[in-house]
């Protein structure tokens, strides 16, 4: 039962650092240049969607993550499902001499419905008093995700985020309400890894003309430390407007690559031995506001199935998994959590 029980826990460990990741979901990296240079050669490409920053504007996002998972650890069948709302604000602090733009990204709120083989966990910031906030065992961690900031220097030309500040304040917040688990913390929240979840935020778009039926080709690595790596790759396609937004089709493959270094990593009673894990049937929509010049909605699917071999206390197993994974995502110029917390 305490090696089921451990495993269990690895588990959900890896599946929570995919909602940070869930901006990554919307894709970004080196763009596909064989694909640029062919956009060049079209007379008729009319359509250049740029994000606009205004100084002291504030914008706001909230995603949505749900996650149905069924595992199967020694022939036991361990279901798994999540419900996770991270509120987000973006505010553009200032332009620099060279043109990049200073935003401050900042956690506003989390929710959590979590049920883990029957046992569920629910926090709510939104509602300090809501019904198993206080009795959560994890419920000083989500805590500690509320009113973290970071500050991200954007580079408009190809929308990379050059620098992250922030990373060392958020790490030790998080460890102050759980120092167990610091040294993991440590390992998952480099400061490149800070920079791939949150870039996907801006580079959705592509830094050139597109004409309806374009495509282009992005792809990215993010490095969870001793979880592992997740591989994507997305193909986009502009569709045209769509109700005055522009309509972008992405279709992704995501894959997961096991940790290189299997040993001392994070301080992890567990090894993850070897993994063999694809995405399939992935697909999303991303809408674009132009005149406002920011992403306006984006929801995207993930199923993931595979293996993974896992040994932990000397005992190694094979795990069956199943996961079917959804982000939206939504932005406003109201802030999400006055507007929920005054009704």
């Amino acid at each position: 039962m305490l090696y089921g029980r451990r495993l269990t826990t690895f588990l959900f460990l890896a599946v929570m650092a995919l909602p940070f990741a869930g901006l990554d979901l919307l894709g970004q990296g080196k763009e596909d240049k064989k694909d640029a240079k062919q956009a060049d050669t079209k007379s008729d490409a009319k359509s250049k969607l740029e994000w606009k920053f205004e100084k002291g504007k504030a914008f706001y996002q909230t995603m949505t993550t749900t996650t149905d998972q069924t595992m199967k650890v020694m022939n036991n069948d361990v279901t798994q499902k999540q419900s996770q709302t991270f509120y987000f604000s973006w505010t553009p602090q200032e332009q620099l001499a060279d043109g990049k733009w200073k935003l401050e990204q900042k956690i506003l709120g989390v929710k959590m419905d979590i049920d883990i083989g029957g046992s569920p966990i629910k926090y709510d910031s939104t509602a300090p008093a809501a019904a198993g906030n206080a009795s959560n065992p994890l419920g000083e961690f989500f805590k500690a995700l509320v009113g973290s900031s970071f500050t991200v220097t954007v580079d408009p030309k190809t929308y990379k985020i050059t620098e992250i500040k922030g990373r060392d304040e958020f790490v030790n917040k998080l460890s102050n309400a759980n120092k167990q688990m610091k040294p993991l913390l440590e390992k998952i929240l480099s400061d490149d890894a800070l920079r791939e979840m949150a870039e996907p935020t801006f580079t959705v778009v592509p830094n050139e003309a597109v004409e309806k039926g374009k495509k282009w080709n992005k792809e990215t690595t993010l490095d969870m430390g001793p979880i592992g790596k997740y591989k994507n790759e997305y193909t986009y396609t502009y569709e045209g407007q769509d109700k005055n937004l522009d309509k972008i089709d992405v279709s992704t493959k995501l894959s997961y690559m096991p940790p290189e270094k299997t040993e001392g990593i994070g301080g992890l009673p567990f090894r993850i031995k070897s993994a063999k894990l694809e995405s399939k049937d992935s697909k999303g929509v991303v809408l674009f506001n132009r005149e406002k010049g920011r992403v306006e909605k984006s929801d995207m699917s993930v199923k993931l199935d595979g293996t993974l071999d896992i040994e932990i206390g000397g005992q190694q197993t094979k795990v069956d998994l199943k996961q079917e994974q959804k982000t939206e995502i939504s932005t406003s110029d109201t802030n999400p959590v006055e507007t929920k917390t005054s009704k």
